[in-house]
């Protein structure tokens, strides 16, 4: 089939148009001449396979979408994100988004040729009180996983890759935004949790994303905000999951506290890996402190060094500070050793593992010797 070339160019442009890119910006990263780039988003002339190829490499997406009218991209998720907040959006953002995005596609592609299972669960929520929905649903999920009533869930992000959900931290300019989650046409629910948020919140704001990939299957887009949006019912309602999912009602009212001091809500908050602001709303909804109360607990902060985080425990200095370096660019340790095991299996070369971690050759080896693997001689 002959590649439409007037759809080629519109597909082009519009990339170009959401990254906030000129036409001199993607000849700089591609090398393809000005006049060339161009007249392909006027549909004039055909690109060479190769052009095809670096294109797609530089919008990092599926070369196919280009090529095919298969919806093999977030491309129209995107469009919609942009329409809806994109003011919100610094050109550095926006490429975070676009490499989030790449990132969901490869890890799923991962996951299918490393034969990993994705384990089914659905929720159909009944009646139409949305924090009942939530809370359903946070049950649900909790009884899923085998959790016992007072349990906590030690590494939520784990949890969430494990129903097929595709969790990825990253840094964005914007401290306004906790976290987003895209609905990928092809992949499923891409959620994106802001590094730049305090650990604990991080985890809160994962299981909030997780509500929204859940419960809000017809929405292709869900940005939360810190600061607004916290009247909105699809919001509360991803709170209320988050809150129920890592703080379980039975689990609040079970603490063997008698009377609730800023000393007595920082220790638990840290045993509970939430923040004091996550344990004193539990507590009042639970009835055991009042509003007063509650507002005078929440005003404390569990210290940053006596934090942990699932994916950085047992690891000290340089190890530590470089794994923390690859989390803000959104490598996480299950998505590396992803690309390590199927680089070691024969699925990929070491090339397309650094492509596929957004790397060159020379950091792909440093972060190999970080994981203790040893790249197959090509």
């Amino acid at each position: 089939m002959p590649l439409d070339l007037v759809e080629f160019g519109k597909k082009l442009r519009r990339y170009r148009e959401q990254l906030q890119l000129s036409v001199a910006e993607v000849l700089s990263g591609t090398g393809i001449a000005d006049h060339r780039l161009e007249a392909f988003e006027r549909g004039e002339i055909t690109p060479t396979g190769d052009e095809v190829l670096i294109l797609a490499d530089f919008f990092r997406c599926d070369y196919r979408f280009f090529v095919s009218n298969e919806k093999l991209a977030a491309f129209e998720q995107t469009d919609t994100l942009y329409r809806r907040y994109g003011d919100e959006f610094s050109r550095a953002d926006r490429r975070r988004v676009q490499e989030l995005l790449f990132l969901c596609e490869c890890e799923h592609f991962l996951l299918l040729e490393l034969h990993r299972p994705v384990e089914a669960f659905r929720f159909t929520p009944s009646g139409n009180y949305f924090k009942g929905h939530a809370e359903q649903a946070a049950s649900s999920l909790r009884q899923h996983f085998h959790y016992a009533a007072t349990a906590v869930p030690s590494d939520v992000y784990s949890d969430f890759r494990r129903i097929g959900f595709h969790v990825f931290r990253r840094r964005l300019d914007n401290s306004n935004i906790s976290g987003l989650t895209i609905r990928h046409p092809s992949v499923g629910a891409c959620l994106l949790v802001n590094y730049s948020e305090d650990v604990y919140r991080q985890r809160f704001t994962a299981a909030h994303e997780a509500a929204h990939g859940i419960l809000d299957s017809g929405e292709d887009v869900v940005v939360s905000f810190t600061t607004r949006d916290r009247n909105s019912l699809i919001e509360v309602r991803a709170n209320t999951f988050a809150s129920r999912y890592l703080l379980p009602r039975e689990l609040v009212t079970n603490i063997p506290v008698t009377k609730w001091s800023r000393y007595e809500v920082t220790r638990w908050a840290n045993k509970l890996k939430v923040s004091t602001t996550a344990l004193a709303i539990a507590l009042k909804e639970a009835g055991i402190v009042n509003d007063a109360t509650a507002k005078y607990l929440a005003e404390v902060r569990v210290p940053a060094e006596a934090k942990t985080d699932p994916e950085l425990e047992n690891l000290t200095g340089r190890s530590a500070e470089r794994k923390v370096e690859l989390l803000q660019r959104g490598l996480t340790s299950f998505y590396v050793n992803l690309c390590f095991e199927a680089h070691s299996s024969g699925v990929i070369t070491a090339q397309r593992a650094a492509e596929m971690m957004l790397v060159d050759d020379f950091e792909l080896t440093e972060i190999a010797d970080l994981f203790n693997v040893r790249l197959l001689v090509e």
